[in-house]
């Protein structure tokens, strides 16, 4: 006989609420279990959210690249301003700075402190310098190595440089961190299985004799595993729910030091917190570790509560 899918949902709903009393009738137990699968969550989930802070931070870092020009000794200030302005119409180029050989005197004789020694120089040895700040298309370490080639080419142009290093070894070392990350996930998501897999099994051993009850009067192995299974859903789930308030409540607490800290280098950098999608990823992704540890559990012990 098929059942209809309206009796179908009503007996899950039914079987997932009454799972849901049987734990909130031993409230000490589900707390400390839930609790250390919240600890165990909530440990990757940190770690991905620092790692995606970085590397929005990262994002900011590279926008502040800029490629220096430093022109021949004998280019004019005349021909540096028209280079300027006709770099400054070039599609890709947001900001183009003009370094006077006086400017760059100048200030090379106020950072590094040898302006008596500067003093007996004849003639200024700085060039010209123009200072680039590359648009939106150039921001990855590729597009701007382009665009440093291309300047190279121009007949004013002595000296072309582009710091890029350190962008690279930070995509390097966040990309490292990123499969990191994956790892203790996993690892910590097996911890999971395993825990609410073992609370799995002692609740089926605490409750062999029902089993064994609804055996004799005809129950299916599907009927006698559905409420298990639910355990172990609400188990993920709430431990889930905890991971998302430890995470929060960290990041919350980190927010002000952090823009302390940015505010002393004039950046309006701040956390990002858990969004909509991170939420649900966690909380999904809790739900069917609990679903899939119970449902390890019921079919290696269900077959042992079986009567003889």
């Amino acid at each position: 006989m098929r059942i209809k899918p309206k009796i179908w949902l009503t007996r899950h709903i039914q079987v997932g609420l009454s799972a849901l009393g049987r734990l909130s009738r031993t409230p000490l137990s589900t707390l400390m279990t839930t609790t250390v699968i919240g600890i165990t969550l909530a440990l990757p989930t940190g770690l991905y959210l620092l790692l995606t802070n970085l590397q929005h931070l990262a994002g900011s870092w590279e926008r502040t690249t800029t490629i220096s020009l430093f022109l021949q000794m004998n280019t004019a200030d005349q021909q540096t301003g028209q280079l300027a302005r006709r770099l400054r119409q070039r599609d890709g180029i947001d900001r183009v700075e003009v370094i006077s050989r006086n400017a760059a005197m100048q200030e090379f004789r106020r950072l590094s402190g040898f302006s008596e020694a500067l003093e007996a120089l004849g003639d200024n040895p700085l060039p010209p310098v123009l200072v680039i700040q590359p648009g939106l298309r150039f921001d990855d370490p590729d597009h701007a190595e382009k665009l440093l080639e291309e300047m190279r080419t121009l007949p004013e142009v002595d000296i072309a440089r582009l710091d890029m290093q350190w962008v690279k070894r930070f995509h390097a070392i966040t990309e490292i961190a990123r499969r990191g990350v994956l790892v203790i996930a996993s690892l910590l998501g097996m911890a999971v299985l395993l825990v609410i897999g073992n609370t799995i099994r002692l609740e089926i051993q605490n409750r062999r004799a029902e089993i064994e009850v609804t055996r004799l009067v005809g129950a299916t192995n599907a009927f006698i595993r559905r409420p298990f299974l639910y355990s172990g859903l609400w188990y993920g789930l709430l431990g889930g729910a905890i991971a998302w308030l430890l995470v929060s409540v960290a990041f919350w607490l980190l927010q002000n030091p952090v823009e302390r800290l940015a505010a002393l280098y004039h950046s309006q950098f701040g956390l990002t917190t858990m969004d909509a999608s991170l939420i649900l990823t966690l909380l999904g992704g809790s739900a069917l570790l609990g679903l899939f540890g119970s449902w390890l559990s019921v079919s290696r012990h269900l077959s042992g509560s079986e009567p003889d």
